[in-house]
């Protein structure tokens, strides 16, 4: 993927004040049409939330798949956002998903349905709903 082709896709890239990042850096940036945005200076947790996701989806599902190209890599993370945002607990909203699918009520009687285990991203990671 070159910059110059998918340069149109973002609108601004954060970053932060490490003296690694040149102005040529972000002179290669501007040059595609992208802003630079700088985290304030002195303010270490300005990043976390990003940070706390890289980290979780790297453990959670990178580190346990080969990626062979870019398509597989995009597919992988857009099925992981799904599980994600659906039905993974989070503990800062109290083991609830971000926007949790619509749940259906089990009358008692049919309590006793069986458990379908659903396989999601290959396999690492069950979920499990009622058989219908």
């Amino acid at each position: 993927m070159d910059l110059e082709e998918q340069g149109h896709r973002f609108r601004c890239r954060g970053r932060d004040r490490d003296a690694k990042f040149t102005a040529a850096f972000d002179a290669v940036f501007t040059a595609s049409g992208v802003d630079v945005v700088k985290t304030p200076p002195r303010t270490p947790r300005a990043n976390a939330y990003a940070e706390r996701w890289v980290r979780t989806v790297r453990a959670e599902r990178l580190d346990w798949t080969p990626v062979w190209n870019e398509r597989q890599l995009h597919r992988l993370l857009t099925e992981y956002l799904r599980h994600y945002n659906t039905v993974r607990p989070h503990r800062s909203l109290d083991l609830q998903p971000p926007r949790p699918t619509r749940l259906t009520l089990v009358e008692p009687s049919i309590v006793e349905a069986p458990v379908q285990r659903v396989d999601v991203l290959g396999g690492l990671i069950h979920e499990y709903r009622h058989a219908a």
